[in-house]
């Protein structure tokens, strides 16, 4: 089975030191372009040519770029530069220049750098047609083969993965009212300046201007590819309206069902997504939590207080093939991602927005930083914040994690004999979870998170040790109450030290779990 393509609706950073070529392009001057089309009105990138736009996805899958026609391919850079072709989901063209030592210069559309198997597609297209993004390859593995590592096409998206990884989940620039009723608006990158990198280096640089209805962008991307790949990220905002949900680092992802939902009537496979829950990690706090991800029976937008954010991400989590048995798609070597804030970021919350799918081929999940201070008409923001993507372990957790979560009827043998109720298992595992013997004295704390304490009814809860694969379960059986929508937390501990991040959950009556198979 395969995803396809999915809908949804001048600081110096410590850690990744880059210095450019003299006579190379200052951020300030992409932060001027973005600053000049802030204070005018806002024009649309056009189109192209609708014979591409009506192009099915498996039509324009068929237009292939020829790797011998990649950029910077006759020099000594290990980067190099495939272009993507504009058609179907991509309406429009950006603009793309290279810059070296001498200045930016446009990269011009080459025709000839792609195959089109249909004589009469490739008859219609303009010979000045431009390009819809690029994607940068680098020999990720131990020869001098190219790997597609990042890729930066569409809206704002970009798309990232680690040496072991293939591509899921994607980031973006920046997200504007994303979930809510007012409905979202969609910026792009509209232009890309990509700096040239010196023989052998092991990183790079690009520039990206943003544009969308109600603001425009300065962004510089330094890029470092390996086993994780790691992004620092640069960005100066210039807002033309008020934006009542702003969202910064956004994350996209998919998931369609889990071991936590249940499985839609016809799938034979355990599980569908990219990714697998929501990790933040509350410094203020002392806190990491996990939210496992689902696929409600209508919107949901979860906001989740933070006092002091150390970083948030989308992850996988479930990385073994026999959690999902697709031998296509591969869910299993999908990517986590990782966002950990730098400089510039107010007080604020994390958005958590999921989106009823029936399908495999939507992007429904999103997360992002909502700062707690009004955007307003003419407001200027900058900040900057690292974006890795890799393998679960990329956000450098080192506490007991929640590896899966099973919800059941309370109601039925081997659930509990209370009507109306949910048994919930959760299985931890990892940091000092592995260092005990079975016959710990571990304790579990389970509560309501959300305030309405009054909306469900914790029944029971208690820990036990399961030998067959050494993890420790968290058994609850809990009862829903009214039509509030109750939160769960749960968590494991040791002398009245918590041992593990706070499991949470949302049990309420939009969870989907009443879903039929």
């Amino acid at each position: 089975m395969h995803s396809g393509k999915r809908w949804l609706i001048g600081l110096i950073l410590p850690g990744l030191l880059y210095a450019h070529a003299a006579g190379a392009l200052e951020f300030r001057e992409i932060v001027d372009k973005a600053k000049a089309r802030a204070e005018g009105e806002y024009q649309p990138p056009p189109s192209v040519p609708g014979f591409l736009r009506n192009l099915s996805y498996r039509a324009y899958q068929s237009i292939r770029f020829n790797p011998q026609a990649s950029l910077w391919r006759e020099g000594r850079s290990r980067f190099q530069v495939m272009m993507v072709p504009p058609g179907s989901y991509y309406t429009h063209t950006v603009k793309l220049n290279e810059v070296d030592a001498d200045g930016a210069k446009p990269i011009p559309f080459d025709k000839s750098g792609f195959s089109f198997p249909d004589p009469e597609l490739a008859k219609r297209v303009p010979a000045d047609l431009g390009y819809a993004g690029f994607k940068l390859t680098y020999p990720m593995g131990r020869g001098d083969e190219q790997n597609q590592f990042l890729v930066f096409a569409g809206a704002s998206y970009f798309r990232g993965v680690g040496a072991d990884n293939h591509f899921g989940l994607s980031a973006r620039g920046i997200a504007i009212d994303t979930g809510l009723p007012s409905g979202e608006e969609v910026p792009s990158f509209v232009e890309f300046w990509l700096e040239r990198p010196g023989g052998g280096s092991e990183r790079m640089r690009v520039y990206g201007l943003l544009d969308g209805p109600s603001v425009a962008g300065a962004y510089r991307f330094d890029i470092q590819p390996g086993k994780t790949t790691r992004i620092d990220v640069t960005a100066e905002l210039f807002y033309r309206n008020p934006v009542d949900q702003p969202g910064l680092a956004p994350l996209t992802s998919m998931f369609y069902y889990g071991e936590n939902t249940a499985r839609p009537r016809g799938e034979w496979r355990p599980q569908v997504h990219d990714s697998s829950g929501l990790l933040i990690h509350d410094q203020g706090a002392g806190e990491w939590l996990w939210r496992p991800l689902t696929n409600p029976s209508r919107l949901r937008l979860s906001y989740l207080q933070v006092d002091r954010l150390a970083g948030f991400g989308l992850m996988q989590r479930d990385t073994q093939f026999d959690q999902f048995e697709d031998a296509e798609a591969r869910y299993d070597k999908r990517p986590s991602a990782w966002v950990a804030p730098r400089q510039g970021w107010s007080n604020g919350e994390v958005v958590l927005v999921e989106i009823p799918t029936n399908a495999e081929t939507n992007d429904n999940i999103v997360a992002f930083w909502k700062p707690k201070e009004p955007v307003k008409q003419g407001d200027h923001r900058a900040f900057a914040y690292s974006l890795r993507f890799g393998d679960k372990d990329v956000s450098g957790q080192d506490t007991g994690r929640a590896l899966q979560t099973f919800v059941g009827d309370g109601n039925r043998p081997g659930g509990g004999t209370e009507e109306g109720a949910y048994r919930i298992i959760v299985d931890f595992a990892g940091g000092p979870l592995d260092d005990l013997k079975p016959n710990a004295a571990i304790v579990s704390k389970v509560s309501e998170g959300s305030g309405n304490s009054d909306a469900v009814e914790i029944i029971e809860h208690f820990v036990e040790y399961v030998e067959a694969d050494g993890t420790w379960r968290l058994s609850m059986l809990v009862r829903p109450v009214g039509e509030k929508a109750p939160v769960l937390r749960g968590q494991l501990l040791l002398d009245n030290e918590p041992l593990t991040e706070t499991w949470t959950y949302s049990i309420g009556p939009d969870s989907g779990l009443g879903q039929k198979q």
